[in-house]
C-alpha cells in the first residue's frame, strides 16, 4: 500500500504513530469519556466501551461542556490520554484540552479516509496525518 498523507491545520505540535480509533459521531469528553479509565461511555457512538489510551482519536467535532478540556487534561495526568487527536473541525474547548494535556492535534482533515485500526502517523507541526497501514477488514 502506498502511504496516504492527509493535510490539515496544526493545532498542537508533537508527533506520534499509533492505531486509529474513529468515531463518526461528535464526542463530548464530559460525560462521553470516563476520565478514570479512558473508555468511551456514550452508547450512541460507534466506539462505545473502547479505550482512547494511546490511540489516534479521530472524530468530526467536539460537543458539550467547556469542562471537556479538563477531562482531556485529567486523562493525560492518569496516563490514559489519546496519543494524538484528529478532528474534522476543532472548537476552542478541544483545542485548549489538547494544549494543556500536551496531545498532538490537527484538524481540517478528511477523516472519512481513516478507519478504526489503521496505523496512522500524526505530525502536529506539519499538520499531517499519514496512513501507514490499513486495518484488516
Amino acid at each position: 500500500m502506498r502511504h496516504l498523507t492527509l493535510t490539515g491545520r496544526k493545532i498542537m505540535e508533537g508527533a506520534c504513530t499509533s492505531t486509529a480509533l474513529v468515531s463518526h459521531a461528535p464526542i463530548s469528553f464530559l460525560g462521553g469519556v470516563n476520565p478514570t479509565d479512558g473508555k468511551v461511555t456514550l452508547k450512541n457512538k460507534d466506539i462505545p466501551g473502547q479505550c482512547v489510551k494511546d490511540k489516534i482519536l479521530v472524530f468530526p467535532e467536539h460537543v458539550g461542556s467547556t469542562v471537556g478540556s479538563y477531562v482531556l487534561y485529567s486523562l493525560s495526568k492518569r496516563g490514559l490520554a489519546p496519543a494524538a487527536i484528529i478532528v474534522q473541525e476543532a472548537d476552542a474547548v478541544i483545542a485548549v484540552g489538547a494544549v494543556i494535556a500536551n496531545i498532538p492535534m490537527i484538524d481540517r482533515v478528511d477523516i472519512s479516509q481513516i478507519k478504526t485500526g489503521d496505523t496512522v502517523q500524526v505530525d502536529g507541526e506539519k499538520g499531517t496525518a499519514t496512513i501507514l497501514k490499513r486495518a484488516k477488514s
